[in-house]
């Protein structure tokens, strides 16, 4: 009986001596965790930002280049009438 108990005890001990250190260990993991999500959210905000401003970009450059093409027609319109 005696043998049964301290062999009960003993696997008690070391289940729980196993539970700390996985709980230490999830908590690593999670702060890893944390830290690598942070960085995928670092990246992709990077490129956002990128892509955006490309887009912003190419879209400002359209517009100036159409409103200048339809001034040059204008100018050319009004031309074309005055010079008869």
């Amino acid at each position: 009986m005696k043998r049964l108990i301290l062999t009960i005890g003993a696997a008690v001990l070391i289940a729980t001596g196993c539970f700390a250190q996985d709980a230490k260990q999830d908590m690593k993991t999670a702060g890893q965790d944390t830290k690598d999500a942070a960085k995928n959210t670092g990246k992709a905000v990077k490129h956002t930002a990128k892509t955006t401003g490309r887009k912003v970009k190419h879209g400002t450059k359209h517009v100036v280049n159409k409103g200048a093409q339809a001034t040059e027609k204008g100018a050319a319109k009004v031309d074309s009438k005055t010079s008869h």
